[in-house]
């Protein structure tokens, strides 16, 4: 079967799964449209890895932010294929009481509303042409919980279940998904399971099987609740 290039979103694209989805999807021949909010990081693909590739500064709870990227990206006319809604914060360790309302507002702003932003500036362009896979990364801990993570763990519920229903709204063609990436070594892993995260893949071997994975989503998956091999 032919290779087809594709246009890949990917949101927190500097570091982590982002940053390895990123390379792994490049290295496969497709364009990826990327955003982090580091902008050291973001200067560093741009220099690595020029047009068609775009990537921005970008805090995905900003919605006009959003929405200004988005205007620029879709004005010519060509919109995402596959978006990786991969952007996400965790709080820092302890019990649900002893988390202030800022940190609170903030794991909900980012990996909630994030996502939902992304979807209101770019899916209605897929939509038009009924076609395009939106993967929304969930987490074991959006079908389990674990103690002092109450805040992600209730982000990631709500993601399984805002995709589901985004599932339904979808015209024939297309597919929502909400994906559990696995257990991951990288900066979020640790700040949760200290030395211990050690003992599991990192980002870039992760990625090396997830991308390939992820390529492969079509209209068939819509609705399903997955997980990365």
């Amino acid at each position: 079967m032919a290779h087809t290039s594709r246009i890949v979103l990917i949101t927190g694209c500097t570091k982590g799964l982002g940053r390895a989805m990123s390379e792994r999807c490049i290295e496969a021949g497709h364009t990826v449209w990327g955003c982090g909010r580091s902008a050291g990081e973001i200067a560093e693909l741009t220099r690595q890895f020029s047009a068609p590739h775009q990537f921005a500064t970008l805090d995905v709870s900003d919605d006009v932010a959003v929405a200004t990227w988005a205007g620029n990206l879709l004005a010519g006319g060509t919109c995402p294929d596959l978006i990786l809604n991969n952007a996400a914060i965790v709080n820092s360790n302890a019990p649900l009481w002893e988390i202030s309302a800022e940190d609170f507002s903030r794991v909900i702003d980012i990996n909630i509303k994030g996502v939902a932003n992304i979807i209101r500036h770019f899916v209605p362009a897929m939509v038009a042409k009924s076609r395009g896979v939106i993967v929304n990364f969930s987490s074991g801990w959006g079908r389990s919980t674990s103690a002092e993570v109450a805040p992600y763990c209730a982000t990631k519920w709500a993601i399984e279940g805002l995709t589901l229903a985004l599932a339904q709204e979808l015209p024939a063609g297309m597919a929502a998904i909400p994906m559990n990436p696995g257990v991951i070594n990288t900066d979020m892993l640790q700040s949760c399971f200290g030395k211990s995260a050690a003992h599991y893949p990192d980002a870039d071997k992760w990625s090396r099987t997830a991308v390939p994975y992820l390529l492969k989503l079509g209209a068939k998956d819509n609705g399903k609740q997955l997980s990365c091999p």
